[in-house]
C-alpha cells in the first residue's frame, strides 16, 4: 500500500502559483539589470519584457482557478 501524502490540486496550483511569482520578479529584475546598463541590448531586453508579460498571463490564469466563482 502507497502511504506516500499526495498534494490535492488547490495544492498544485499555489506551488505553480509561487514559482510564476519567483520567475516573475526574477524576469523584473534582470530587465532592472539590464535597462541600468548603459549598453543594454534592446533586443534581450524586448524578449525579456514578452516573458514577463507571458507570466503575468499565466499567474492570472491560476488565480482565477484558485478563486471560486461567485455569482452576484
Amino acid at each position: 500500500m502507497n502511504s506516500t501524502p499526495r498534494m490535492n490540486e488547490t495544492e498544485v496550483l499555489r506551488v505553480k502559483l509561487e514559482v510564476l511569482r519567483r520567475e516573475h520578479r526574477d524576469l523584473d529584475d534582470a530587465i532592472e539589470a539590464l535597462q541600468d546598463r548603459a549598453t543594454s541590448d534592446m533586443l534581450t531586453l524586448k524578449r525579456l519584457k514578452k516573458q514577463k508579460l507571458a507570466l503575468k498571463d499565466r499567474i492570472a490564469s491560476v488565480e482565477d482557478r484558485l478563486t471560486p466563482d461567485i455569482i452576484a
